[in-house]
């Protein structure tokens, strides 16, 4: 366990760093979410659909532009991040949009410690288990979070994906997870070059893990669906098959690179 709080030390830290670069950065076009812009992508919005008057809980929220988003379609959300520049971050970009949301500091672990309150939603999306290390623990915490009759959604990248190494030029980890990933990090995703350097911890997750987390804490599976395409540009040796959709170069049609899934909580 101590192990753990080394580990999550250690990418919180990372993350605070992250979120200074990333707020500037043209990847997530903080101006142009300011003047309006939703930065939502096709898939969830797509197979979400009409959320206006819902409550929905975000975990792993970064610094809440996703969150506030949800926010501006009428959504009463609940924004939850371990990163203390993160939360920040969120918490003065509502502000100055004059968005209502909340936003809370904590390990995604601990949000029934944080935040009592229960939600027609949960939603996760984009890079956000492969940071933590027991999907069990992270599937009671949705399942707590739920009203009856409530559901979770998540879109995130498929764990194919995380087997490739930072380069994408041929597999490195392994599909199941078998031990924590120590890798050795670099600028971030928004620039490569940034002045970041830090060992960072993660774990690979098969989709079986992930739905039989899901299942097990009594959600009930409504739909899984695998895309080709990832709606973000940040991976390595990836290239822009259509607007807005990037997939591996020489792979284009063979891995997926992203799935979705939507769980009802009974």
């Amino acid at each position: 366990m101590q192990h753990l709080f080394s580990y999550f030390d250690a990418n919180r830290e990372l993350w605070n760093k992250r979120t200074a670069v990333h707020k500037t950065s043209e990847f997530y076009d903080l101006e142009g979410f300011k003047a309006g812009k939703n930065v939502l992508t096709p898939i969830e919005l797509g197979e979400m659909g009409n959320v206006s008057g819902k409550s929905l809980l975000h975990l792993q929220c970064h610094f809440g532009m996703d969150t506030l988003s949800w926010a501006r379609m009428g959504v009463k959300v609940t924004g939850v991040d371990f990163s203390e520049a993160a939360i920040e971050e969120a918490t003065q970009l509502a502000k100055e949009t004059g968005t209502d949301a909340r936003f809370v500091c904590c390990n995604v672990y601990d949000t029934q410690q944080h935040v009592k309150d229960m939600f027609d939603i949960v939603f996760t999306s984009y890079g956000t288990i492969g940071w933590l290390p027991d999907l069990n623990r992270w599937a009671q915490v949705i399942a707590d979070a739920l009203k009856p009759g409530g559901y979770f959604y998540m879109a995130d990248f498929h764990p194919i994906v995380w087997m490739f190494d930072d380069d994408f030029t041929h597999l490195k980890y392994s599909y199941f997870n078998r031990e924590v990933i120590v890798t050795e990090s670099q600028g971030t995703y928004t620039d490569r070059n940034a002045d970041i350097k830090a060992t960072e911890y993660g774990w690979n997750h098969p989709i079986s893990e992930i739905l039989n987390a899901l299942i097990s804490n009594g959600l009930e599976l409504q739909f899984f669906n695998e895309h080709y395409y990832s709606p973000y540009n940040c991976f390595a040796n990836s290239v822009e098959t259509a607007p807005g959709q990037w997939k591996l170069k020489g792979l284009e049609d063979v891995v997926p690179m992203v799935y979705s899934l939507k769980a009802l909580k009974k």
